[in-house]
């Protein structure tokens, strides 16, 4: 007869090792197994290179606060994506502290967020959005200039040949951070490890089915001997990137049906030359081109990974059927079922301006992305820079329209749920698993929260509305985490 266990999180990944540590902290005498069907954890879109590692917090995305039809902006999204941010700094925070991560610099590190835009449409635009956010507690310290001196100080790179009489501007937050989400997830995994979860690798979960009993049998084969196997769990949590809709589906849960996913690749450009590293600490985000996603905004970044400083350009995307680096090329059709085929026609005929960019991208040879590399840096020399693939996004088609963002898929007992989309994802994991317990488990919410205000000290309010708590939120966490500008 096959073990029951309390709970089961599918994928090596941020989310699972966010809700197994949590969960952990919550309820310390539950069985907890992870199945991750690679040979290491976090090897997808937890990696360090094949995520941004900004640390999104809205401070220089401008996706999260687009202008409207009369050039109006509204800060309230940008507001809220801080809002999350906040917990997650404030759950590291605690996680520090109570020994379960390591010295924070070897995950978090201070890096000034920027946003730099140019001709005068733009720079018009970027202003108003200052203006909009300048006195909001969380985005206290933001900058901004039209000076090109000023810029130069910032990030020399963007400035050196910069051409006489263009119109740019840009904005800066000091207080901004670079997150390697891969060392986070490891270090996350292993604490579990050491306090008893089991953390299994090369074993793939290949079915999910509902048993008399109301536990959910899961199937499992081991990657290497191809052994199949099962055990029972109370709760399963999806967390398996591209692939949380194929099983899913496999679970028979109504709440799926409808959902479909458009993978979405992506390469950097990236220099390990000390002299561009040395002049360029920051990460600066600017307009996305017309029918890009958001999620190929372009941005030139500093990266600290494994403790040594890179600079990473792009993203580019790119395309491919798979739904993971390491998925099948089939995992595009596979997904088609009667439900979700017409929805996800439709978004293939109203939005043909992503295919008309996925092409022009595809076409860019090495020089053609550096070209527009040189956008941003009009110094930039091919031979300094080198393409590295990027993880693969699925992003979520629902309704005939497809979305930016995550979305949480639950049966309505709770038993089960996944998670689906990709940005902001990794640095909002924790918000998005305090909803997921609180879907899953409301029976048990009042027994955790002070546990749970001990983790994260707002939980339950808005940090924004009350420039004390803001102000002291953000300072707290940053001594903590070392990430004081």
């Amino acid at each position: 007869m096959n073990e029951t266990v309390d709970v089961v999180l599918i994928g090596g990944g941020i989310m699972s090792a966010t809700l197994g540590t949590l969960l952990k902290q919550l309820q310390p005498d539950w069985k907890i197994v992870v199945y991750e069907r690679l040979s290491e954890a976090a090897q997808e879109s937890s990696n360090a290179w094949n995520n941004a590692g900004t640390g999104h917090a809205a401070l220089c995305e401008l996706n999260y606060m687009p202008a409207g039809a009369d050039g109006s902006v509204d800060p309230a999204k940008a507001i809220s994506i801080n809002e999350q941010f906040q917990q997650s700094r404030q759950f590291w925070s605690s996680l520090v502290q109570r020994g379960v991560l390591d010295e924070p610099s070897t995950f978090i590190n201070a890096t000034p967020h920027m946003t730099f835009v140019r001709g005068e449409k733009d720079v018009a635009y970027l202003k108003r959005r200052y203006e909009a956010l300048k006195d909001q507690p969380l985005f206290s310290g933001i900058e901004y200039s039209e000076d090109s001196r000023v810029i130069n100080q910032w990030a020399p790179l963007l400035m050196q040949k910069r051409r006489a009489g263009e119109a740019f501007a840009a904005t800066r937050v000091p207080a901004g951070t670079d997150v390697d989400f891969g060392a986070l997830t490891r270090q996350m995994l292993r604490h579990l490890q050491e306090g008893g979860v089991d953390v299994v690798v090369n074993h793939e979960v290949r079915g999910l089915k509902k048993r008399p009993d109301g536990t959910w049998k899961v199937s499992y084969r081991n990657a290497l001997g191809r052994t199949p196997g099962s055990v029972n769990a109370r709760f399963v949590f999806v967390g398996a990137g591209g692939w949380a809709i194929k099983l899913l589906q496999s679970s028979g849960i109504p709440e799926i049906k409808g959902y479909g996913v458009f993978p979405i690749g992506g390469q950097w450009l990236k220099t390990d030359n000390p002299a561009l590293v040395a002049q360029h600490r920051a990460k600066v985000y600017s307009q996305a081109s017309v029918g890009a996603p958001p999620m190929s905004v372009p941005h030139l970044d500093t990266r600290v990974v494994d403790g040594k400083a890179s600079l990473l350009f792009g993203p580019f995307a790119t395309f491919s059927p798979k739904f993971l680096k390491t998925g099948s090329n089939w995992d595009i059709v596979s997904q088609v079922r009667f439900s979700n085929i017409f929805s996800m026609l439709k978004v293939g005929a109203t939005n043909l301006d992503l295919v008309k960019y996925l092409v022009s991208e595809l076409a860019k040879n090495h020089r053609k992305k550096v070209d527009s590399l040189r956008d941003f840096m009009p110094t930039a020399k091919d031979e300094d820079w080198e393409l590295l693939n990027a993880g693969q996004r699925a992003q979520v088609m629902k309704g005939g329209k497809l979305q930016f963002g995550t979305e949480v898929v639950a049966s309505a007992d709770g038993s089960i749920a996944g998670l689906l989309g990709a940005s902001p994802g990794a640095s909002t994991a924790v918000s998005i698993m305090l909803n997921l317990v609180k879907t899953c488990f409301p029976d048990r919410i009042a027994q955790w929260e002070p546990t749970l205000r001990e983790l994260i000290p707002s939980y339950g309010a808005d940090l924004n509305p009350d420039p004390k708590a803001a102000s002291d939120s953000l300072h707290a966490t940053a001594e903590t985490l070392s990430i004081t500008a």
